[in-house]
């Protein structure tokens, strides 16, 4: 049971963890350090059991929602057919290839177990992925292939690793009973979530009309929504994850987040990127805390069997490798799909080209806290139920391989990174720069019919104050005019600009912007120095504070959005 002094604990680390990343400038990957500190707390003495079926209720939930909310909804539909094809076809084919490759290795475990720990290493941990290559050029349709593939195969494997358990706990297993029986888990799934989430879309926008579009419950009522779309799920028989992953993309069709207030949309951009942080880093701590009490069942287990520990970890890289192999195959089997239906159907074949990205995409397949909750849960027997046999070689493997392949990709991605080209046109700058074109003109259309349209004022009492309220109109105007012409010849000329001039233009961008924010510091000292001068009170500044904070963000949006250097 947690307790408040460990949930305070793992809270630290957690930070602790963040500031460890940057001394390493980002270059050993969070999750490693996320990992170490666990393993270092469990050593110390801090022990945490990790209860499967309660991790998965807590932590799947609103970290798929949230990344089924960042994933375009345009491009998932463009790469529905690889994402469905790694994320349901690869996961079945891997359970049952892998499964049959393990029991040759290890003829003494009977085929379903294998099929069981083929199934559980089956799904690929996108926490994992996206701390490897966070801050790194990556092609952005690697990244939307690689979080498409993770919304779903959580749910693939998790189905697979409960027909394969329930096959060597019975005995009893038809292929077309389960095949039947998965559709019907992923439909129900995708339907009860879909269900759930237009439903509280409708209730949503009740509220809006009637006038209670209070923010701070809004947030709340959204943060329990992909909790109650998992349970609901989970007690017919159906799968959580997809219900959060539907009921996600419902809610993005909907159109609640334009109709809701801007200070909702930006408190629940804090809240959901803070959630999002601490979930993930406490999902690696969890892991990380596992590892000492593992160890000491993999040390029980080789003297059990008089082998050497070499002999486990051997057979780990073994396991590791034949996934390996199996995932690039796949890889390679989904192009040349896509290459084949490109040419029936003569259209542009698009794709990224290249063995290094193939590389990338096949150590991506990073295990994770998933995998070990669901070996974690295969019964144990204590409770008078049924004992799953070979539970603990099947746990102790299924921790190697976790560990083995987060350290592998640790080293292995940032090298094939060095071999991908990188895109040739950010279609993703393009379009913002034509949106924002877009937006300028619609301004300046707008300012262009006010200068026709008189303003709808009270009626002066004089001419001279009619003609002083023209006067000021009209300078407003103006003004606003020559600020939106400026801006929009900037982005006009953007995509014009000589590639000679293009890292010039980009240097003095940056240095307006470094010299925005030593403004704003410098704002900042006036302000605490009238506080202290007692000339304005501490809730002055908190207001004047939020404008300056306001400000910092759109100068850090503008810098994010310059390309490096180089």
């Amino acid at each position: 049971m947690l307790t408040i002094e460990l949930i305070l604990l793992l809270l630290l680390l957690t930070a602790v963890s963040s500031l460890i990343a940057l001394r390493f400038r980002q270059k050993v990957p969070q999750p490693v350090i996320l990992i170490a500190l666990g393993v270092g707390a469990g050593l110390a003495g801090m022990h945490l059991r990790l209860h499967p079926e309660l991790f998965m209720f807590v932590f799947l939930p609103p970290l798929l929602f949230a990344d089924a909310f960042r994933m375009p909804l345009r491009e998932f539909g463009e790469l529905r057919g690889p994402i469905l094809f790694l994320a349901f076809g690869l996961v079945v084919l891997s359970t049952l290839l892998c499964g049959y490759a393990i029991h040759w290795i290890l003829p003494v475990m009977s085929l379903p177990v294998c099929f069981t720990l083929a199934a559980a290493l089956s799904p690929t941990d996108t926490v994992a992925v996206s701390s490897l290559i966070k801050g790194r050029r990556v092609p952005t349709r690697l990244l939307q292939l690689l979080s498409g593939e993770a919304l779903f195969n959580d749910a693939s494997g998790l189905v697979c690793f409960r027909f394969a358990m329930a096959d060597a706990l019975t005995g009893e297993f038809s292929y077309q009973q389960a095949f039947g029986t998965f559709l019907l888990v992923a439909c129900g799934g995708l339907a009860i979530g879909g269900a759930v989430a237009w439903v509280a879309t409708r209730f949503n926008k009740m509220l809006t009309r009637s006038g209670y579009d209070e923010t701070q419950s809004q947030i709340v009522l959204v943060l329990l929504l992909p909790f109650l779309m998992y349970a609901m799920a989970e007690s017919v028989g159906c799968s959580g994850i997809l219900a959060a992953v539907a009921g996600c993309m419902v809610v993005k069709l909907s159109g609640i987040i334009e109709d809701a207030s801007t200070t909702t949309r930006l408190q629940s951009t804090t809240v959901w990127t803070m959630v999002s942080y601490v979930f993930n880093a406490l999902i690696f701590l969890f892991l990380g805390l596992q590892l000492p009490s593992l160890l000491q069942s993999a040390r029980t287990l080789v003297l059990a069997q008089h082998v050497g520990m070499w002999r486990l970890g051997l057979l780990v890289v073994e396991i590791y490798g034949i996934m390996l192999v199996m995932r690039f195959a796949g890889v390679w089997l989904s192009i040349a799909c896509r290459w084949a239906s490109a040419r029936i159907n003569r259209v542009p074949f698009d794709h990224p080209t290249g063995f290094a990205a193939s590389l990338l995409l096949t150590f991506a397949g990073v295990r994770g806290a998933v995998t070990l909750a669901a070996v974690l849960s295969l019964p144990t027997g204590e409770d008078g139920t049924m004992s799953f046999p070979a539970r603990e070689p099947v746990v102790v493997i299924a921790a190697g391989v976790i560990i083995l392949s987060l350290l592998v990709a640790s080293v292995v991605i940032p090298f094939c990174l060095r071999f991908v080209p990188p895109e040739e046109v950010d279609k993703n700058a393009q379009e913002e720069n034509m949106a924002r074109q877009k937006l300028l003109r619609a301004a300046l259309e707008l300012l262009h019919k006010a200068q026709t349209i008189p303003a709808i004022e009270t009626p002066p009492e004089t001419e001279e104050e009619k003609a002083a309220l023209e006067e000021a109109r009209v300078e407003v105007i103006d003004r606003l005019t020559k600020l939106y012409q400026t801006r929009l010849e900037q982005e006009d000329a953007t995509p014009r600009i000589a590639q000679a001039d293009r890292r010039n233009a980009i240097r003095h961008a940056r240095m307006e912007l470094a010299l925005r924010l030593q403004i704003l510091r410098a704002e900042r000292q006036t302000m605490r120095t009238l506080v202290a001068e007692q000339e304005i009170n501490d809730q002055t500044e908190w207001k004047l504070q939020q404008e300056l904070d306001y400000e910092e963000e759109v100068i850090h949006a503008l810098a994010q959005r310059l390309p490096r250097e180089g």
